[in-house]
């Protein structure tokens, strides 16, 4: 396998495992109550359902994630260039899917006032965890 395909695949797999501790997070600040303490209404269900839309979703991401490392010039600094790229599914969800896809409105705040900063900071870590695994799995190569 070339090996810009196979950095692809680590990205997508990287993207994949990004978006399960993204997840996590995000479950378990609803299940902590830290989301409604801030005056969010995001506390979702830690279901099937739920969690693996986000998984391809993370995984696809990844593959824009490639766009930054993909060239063997750019193979440095893969957290930043991450949660670098993790502003974009951000920006996505709050002025793409609220407001066209659900009933939430620009940014979401019918879900509170600070749910842009919850949507970023979940996305956030999706960019953490997909920096460090790609870098994890792609090796000193």
């Amino acid at each position: 396998m070339p090996r810009n395909s196979a950095l692809l695949a680590v990205c997508f797999c990287a993207g994949l495992i990004g978006a399960l501790f993204s997840s996590l997070v995000a479950w378990l600040s609803g299940f902590w109550g830290i989301t409604e303490l801030a005056g969010v209404s995001l506390a979702p269900a830690f279901t099937l359902s739920w969690l693996y839309p986000r998984l391809v979703w993370g995984g696809i991401w990844g593959l824009v994630y490639f766009i930054t490392v993909g060239s063997p010039r750019a193979r440095c600094h893969w957290v930043r260039k991450g949660l670098c790229v993790s502003l974009l599914p951000s920006a996505t969800q709050l002025f793409f899917i609220f407001p066209s896809q659900t009933t939430f409105g620009t940014l979401g705040l019918e879900l509170g006032t600070l749910t842009p900063l919850f949507v970023i900071f979940f996305n956030l870590a999706w960019g953490l965890f997909t920096g460090v695994f790609t870098r994890l799995l792609w090796g000193r190569g």
